[in-house]
Formats: structure tokens, C-alpha cells, sequence
């Protein structure tokens, strides 16, 4: 059996939220967060999480199903879809892949091999205090000693992606860029099909300082200081996250709030600018222009016409 698989991609704050819902709704349709943040209980605004009304309306899969203290890799996300995806179509309904996680995606629809490169925690906890100690720049340069083809395709204040392919080379000896594809007998049988949702840069970084304010509003100092009151520790990964990592220095008094808001909504619009640039390397890619349509409907239905043409389901 091949199964089939609607992935929905694009930059953060471009409405893939708002438009997989609607997908799935007229598809029958269930979602999988494709992102590395939503996995976390108790980080729900400054993760942008679907609502429980929305949820309630299409079922969602992935999301809090970890404390914030707890590891989660993209070769746990790849094994964890999998199964997800087979249950799904198992009860007739379609898959849907939502998220700006690039590294998710090809893990699932490129089915990258992880190999031996299993987490040694202890490892990269090592290299992120050498992060706080030295810089991020310090890690970087490393990296592009023993990977330079990796530190190529890595941001220099990506620390998460350049603490992991340190990581694998500094356990394995081999370079993370390159391991490959799982060969054909060991990949999981999918038919996929990839839209990408994309905007006017300008309108995008509007949409961007729009989100930024709304959490804001919604408390997102306050659930930071809740995460902290919990016990957990500002290095842990999940609290590196964008949003998380500005209201923690501004709880610690480093950062005024102002300074942290500015500083959480240029940082966001660099993540939204990697991003893109990410997706746009795809080309097995079909982009859906947003400023060409007024109404949701509208996107959705050109959605299920490629849905007919490429994974041949009406």
C-alpha cells in the first residue's frame, strides 16, 4: 500500500494554521504539526498552537505530546509521523504534513536517513555551554573546519542545526551532510504532494509584527515566567525557541521589555527569511501565491485540484 501524504509548508505567520484546517476540513482531512516547537506541553502562545476550538473542529496530531524538558529529534518526529501517517489512512482519511520545519519535511518526504547518528544528549549540551560561553560564531567556525559543505546550508545563529551536525560528526566521524536518503527496501511507502504558501515579503514581515503583538497581548511573558516557575531551565532546547529565549532575558532584567519585542520580531523575520530561502531550493515545491486570493475558499479549492492531479484523490 502507498500511502498518500498533503504537506503544507511555508514561511512562520504566512496562515498555514488557518488554511490546513480549512484543508482538512473539506478533505477529510487530520493534521500533523510539522513543527519542532508544538511537540512541547504548556508552550502554546509563543508557538502559535492551533486553539482547542480549532483542534476540536479537525483532529491534530503531534502536538504536547512532551514536557519541555524532555528530548525530541528530527529522527523522532520522522518514526513518530510515520506511524501517525499509516493510522490515518487506515480510517480513510488524508494526512496532512503543517509546518515551517525543513528539516521535518525532508525527513519525511525525503526520507532522510539518520543512520547512526542517534542524540548524545551530554554531547550537545557541552557545545551549547560552549555557545553561551564563547558565541554562537565559535561553534560556527568549528563547524566549518570538519563540514563545510553542512556550515554552507546553516545560518551562523542556527545554534540548534550547528550543535547537531557537530554533534553527529563529533560522534559517528561522519558529516551529517553526507548521509543521504534511507535506501529503496527501507523507505515508508508514500505518494506525497507539497504545497508551499507564499506572500509579499512586505506583507509577510506586516503579518509577522501582527503575531508578534497578538502574543504579546495574549501572555507570552506570562507563560514564560510560568515555564520558569515550573522549573524549567532557560538552556533547554525548547526554550532557545523564538519568543521564549527574548522573554527569558527580559524576565532576567537584560532586556527591556521594548527591546525584547523588537528584538523577538526582527529575529522572527530572519527565521521567515531562511525559511523561504529553505523552501525555495525544493522544487518538488507547488506555490500558492496568497496575494492572489481574497478568500480562503479559494485557496483551498486550488489545494484539492492539485490534490486530484498529483495524488489522484477527488
Amino acid at each position: 500500500m502507498t500511502y498518500p501524504l498533503l504537506c503544507i509548508v511555508g514561511p512562520t505567520a504566512v496562515g498555514k494554521t488557518r488554511i490546513s484546517i480549512a484543508a482538512a476540513l473539506k478533505t477529510g482531512g487530520e493534521i500533523i504539526s510539522g513543527d519542532s516547537m508544538q511537540v512541547y506541553r504548556y508552550m502554546n502562545i509563543g508557538t502559535a498552537k492551533p486553539s482547542s476550538k480549532e483542534r476540536k473542529g479537525v483532529p491534530h496530531h503531534l502536538i504536547d505530546i512532551l514536557d519541555p524538558d524532555e528530548s525530541f529529534s528530527a529522527a523522532d518526529f520522522q518514526k513518530n509521523a510515520f506511524q501517525v501517517i499509516s493510522d490515518i489512512c487506515s480510517r480513510g482519511r488524508l494526512p496532512i504534513l503543517a509546518g515551517g520545519s525543513g528539516l521535518y519535511l525532508k525527513a519525511i518526504v525525503d526520507q532522510y536517513d539518520f543512520g547512526k547518528s542517534t542524540a548524545n544528549w551530554e554531547l550537545r549540551e557541552k557545545l551549547r555551554k560552549q555557545a553561551n560561553l564563547y558565541g554562537n560564531d565559535y561553534l560556527y567556525r568549528r563547524l566549518k573546519k570538519v563540514d563545510p559543505k553542512s556550515a554552507e546550508k546553516i545560518h551562523f545563529n542556527d545554534l540548534k542545526r550547528i550543535i547537531r551536525a557537530l554533534e553527529v560528526y563529533l560522534t559517528t566521524g561522519e558529516k551529517i551532510s553526507s548521509q543521504g536518503e534511507k535506501p529503496p527496501e527501507e523507505r515508508f511507502p508514500l505518494k506525497t504532494l507539497i504545497i508551499g504558501l507564499t506572500m509579499t515579503r512586505g506583507r509577510l514581515y506586516e503579518r509577522i509584527e501582527q503575531r508578534v503583538e497578538q502574543m504579546m497581548n495574549q501572555g507570552l511573558v506570562e507563560e514564560v515566567k510560568g515555564l520558569l516557575e515550573r522549573g524549567y531551565s532557560p538552556q533547554l532546547v525548547s526554550m532557545q525557541g523564538l519568543g521564549y529565549r527574548h522573554m527569558v532575558k527580559f524576565l532576567q532584567g537584560r532586556y527591556t521589555k521594548e527591546e525584547a519585542v523588537e528584538l523577538l520580531k526582527r529575529d522572527t523575520r530572519r527565521f521567515a527569511k531562511r525559511q523561504l530561502t529553505l523552501f525555495r531550493r525544493n522544487n518538488k515545491i507547488f506555490w500558492i501565491d496568497l496575494d492572489q486570493y481574497t478568500q480562503d475558499v479559494e485557496i483551498v479549492e486550488k489545494i484539492c485540484y492539485f490534490r486530484q492531479e498529483y495524488l489522484n484523490q477527488a
